[in-house]
């Protein structure tokens, strides 16, 4: 068996976090994505973000979202560059770009400039507010993304601060997003034979990811806000609770639970109660029903419960970043594997959350800067002397 997306090509006109982290997870299940980078600018920026580097050039932040992927150095403002990219988007099934709304046009990376070399090209645009608005032409970025839709007045307790997730969560929507439209758009081109435009935007992600919250304002006016402990805001109990050593987080997300919950914490009267019968009348009643279970949960540590809960009520301990990649439960599966460096020097990495039983995923490190750029040309049919010549004028 091969790899879902063996014999994909994709041409990735990307840097940073959003685009990387979609092409990531096409080049994990097997699709060749050739990275073009800038040789007159450092190449992809997220090769120079620190503090943590291998080397000059090879940053943790770069190998976290490049691995799997083929490097091709190419300057697209040069008419030669620009060929180049030319005779590689004839035998590609895609283009994707994450630059600023206004620029793939300015670069002729959209459909109309490049379906004369091939009709079924698909091409993706990632951008921080879309191509076709007022904001074309503006830049932006993940945290901008949760302050304006909304994401830092949900996340926080009731009387905090603005709060941004702690990682960049819209960054990583936006390109799996981009990445599950360029799929789509392969199965609709080797379909009809045609390829197409598709948009995806940083701004539209976070604001769909608002999700059943904005179902509620726009039908009902509901404005929903934080909710102490991190809690669901209409199911409960699903928050953080107290333990003697510290928190466990409980979600009893579906009526089931409760009971077993209430039996387990040696109250089964608690199921009964009226003020506790339900989902309606408990969150009626959540500020209470908070107390009585810290009373009860602070009998005993976070590992004492979550061993007295054996996978009966959904529970989870809270665990820094640490504790997360140590997990026993993540070793057991091999969730962090070595992705090797062509010096045969290991980069651990977080594995591809898709298993593909019985057909390894590749472990190829991210790669140097241009890696590929002279494979890539020869298989083109340049030959060396070509190759020397474009060298020689910075276009590769």
């Amino acid at each position: 068996m091969s790899l879902p997306l063996s014999g994909v090509r994709v041409l990735a006109v990307e840097q940073y976090g959003a685009g990387p982290f979609g092409t990531l997870h096409l080049a994990d299940l097997g699709a060749e994505i050739i990275k073009i980078e800038n040789p007159r600018d450092g190449g992809d920026v997220g090769r120079h973000v620190g503090p943590h580097f291998f080397s000059p050039g090879d940053s943790h932040f770069f190998q976290t979202f490049n691995r799997n992927k083929k490097s091709l150095t190419l300057d697209l403002k040069h008419p030669e560059g620009l060929r180049i990219f030319h005779d590689l988007a004839r035998t590609a099934d895609a283009v994707l770009d994450n630059l600023r709304g206004d620029l793939p046009e300015k670069l002729g990376l959209t459909y109309e400039r490049l379906k004369h070399l091939h009709p079924a090209l698909v091409c993706v645009h990632l951008s921080a507010y879309g191509r076709d608005n007022s904001r074309a032409a503006w830049p932006g970025y993940d945290y901008l993304m949760q302050a304006e839709a909304g994401h830092l007045s949900l996340t926080g307790e009731p009387d905090g601060p603005p709060t941004r997730y702690g990682i960049s969560i819209v960054d990583f929507m936006t390109g799996l997003t981009a990445a599950y439209a360029l799929v789509s758009g392969i199965v609709g081109a080797r379909a009809s034979g045609m390829g197409r435009d598709l948009d995806v935007s940083l701004f539209d992600v976070a604001l769909h990811n608002l999700s059943y919250l904005a179902t509620w304002y726009l039908n009902g006016g509901v404005m929903q806000g934080r909710e102490p402990r991190g809690a669901h805001p209409s199911l409960t109990p699903s928050q953080l609770f107290r333990t003697r050593d510290g928190w466990i987080f409980i979600m009893c997300n579906k009526e089931k639970f409760w009971p077993v919950l209430a039996e387990r914490m040696g109250h089964p009267e608690w199921a009964e109660d009226p003020d506790f019968r339900d989902f309606k009348a408990r969150l009626a009643h959540r500020e209470r029903l908070t107390e009585m279970l810290d009373a009860v949960l602070q009998q005993r540590s976070t590992d004492e419960w979550l061993g007295h809960f054996t996978g009966q009520v959904p529970a989870a301990p809270v665990y820094d970043v640490a504790q997360a990649l140590d997990n026993p439960f993540v070793a057991e599966a091999g969730r962090v594997i070595p992705f090797h460096r062509p010096d045969g020097a290991p980069v651990r990495l977080v594995g591809n959350p898709v298993r593909c039983p019985g057909v390894p995923l590749p472990s190829r490190a991210a790669p140097a800067m241009g890696a590929d750029t002279e494979a890539l040309l020869k298989s083109l049919g340049y030959d060396d002397p070509r190759i020397l010549a474009l060298k020689h004028q910075g276009v590769i």
